[in-house]
């Protein structure tokens, strides 16, 4: 293994300067020597297996556990050495096999009715809230801040997120608005609040939902901003705008149809939407494993 392993190096490391060191001693170097050299340690051939098998998983999970490490360099300076000499290369038969078989499943894997996406959404958001202070800002916006310029502060961009989908939305006052995926209640109350908006929001979090309801009571926005613990396919009635933000991740491929149709049907017919979501540039494929 630790020989298929070499082969994997060989064929991808052409550019920069990467040492290998194996689980016996030995130590084997790729790529031109040109650059800062980045030395890493494979801890035993069992570790080898799983990055020839599957690097595109096992590099992070192997970083994690310790059975990869970096002894000179940093996991960034390794990250960006293998992906530029990746990206001009054709991956080896047995990288792509594992890439093949996620975009075969992926229907599967992304399968999510009501009561399963309940599930997914408590394993990633009902957890000890603090673990999200850590890196989000104060309003707690998870996706796609909107540096307006470099040296903008992480609040300073949430918030100009925020300006920019009011601004997309063309709200007036009075209007009843949707947002789908409201999280922490940031986007809805701040509709509530600068754009005089009803704003409904949807999750399907307990704990976004208690925090939403707390800070609309807080900000004395109760009546403005109501926040439902429920899936949007649940929702009634129908609305002026529509907003969801970070949220179309987790719909599923096999189940945009399914959105748009939702979406369709609750919007007025001269109503707008606005869908902020994560896109990728090369076309349609599979979501790395890792992320």
């Amino acid at each position: 293994m630790l020989m298929s392993l070499r082969r994997v190096f060989g064929h991808v490391v052409k550019t920069g300067h990467l040492t290998v060191r194996e689980p016996d001693g030995r130590h084997f170097t790729y790529g031109d020597r040109t650059g800062e050299e980045i030395v890493v340690r494979v801890r035993d051939r069992l570790t080898a297996l799983r990055l020839v098998l599957d690097p595109d998983l096992a590099v992070g999970e192997c970083y994690m556990d310790g059975s990869l490490s970096i002894d000179r360099g940093t996991i960034y300076d390794f990250l960006a050495l293998v992906m530029s000499n990746a990206a001009s290369v054709t991956p080896p038969v047995g990288v792509k096999i594992p890439l093949q078989i996620r975009h075969a499943l992926r229907r599967l894997h992304q399968r999510n009715p009501i009561g399963l996406a309940r599930r997914h959404v408590a394993h990633h958001y009902d957890i000890d809230g603090r673990i999200y202070d850590l890196f989000l800002d104060r309003d707690r916006q998870y996706s796609c801040a909107y540096f307006e310029t470099p040296e903008r502060s992480l609040e300073d961009a949430q918030l100009a997120k925020k300006r920019h989908l009011a601004a997309k939305l063309a709200i007036e006052p009075g209007m009843r608005v949707l947002d789908i995926g409201s999280g922490w209640g940031g986007l809805a109350l701040y509709l509530a609040e600068a754009c005089g908006a009803e704003v409904v929001g949807v999750t399907l979090s307990s704990e976004q939902h208690a925090l939403s309801v707390q800070r609309a009571a807080q900000g004395g926005l109760s009546g403005r901003a109501q926040f439902q613990l429920m899936d949007y396919r649940e929702v009634d009635g129908t609305f002026d705008r529509i907003v969801s933000v970070g949220m179309f991740e987790h719909v599923g491929i096999g189940h945009y149809r399914e959105f748009f149709n939702k979406v369709r049907a609750l919007l007025r017919p001269d109503g707008v939407a606005v869908l902020h979501s994560i896109c990728r540039c090369d076309g349609p494929n599979v979501t790395s494993a890792w992320t």
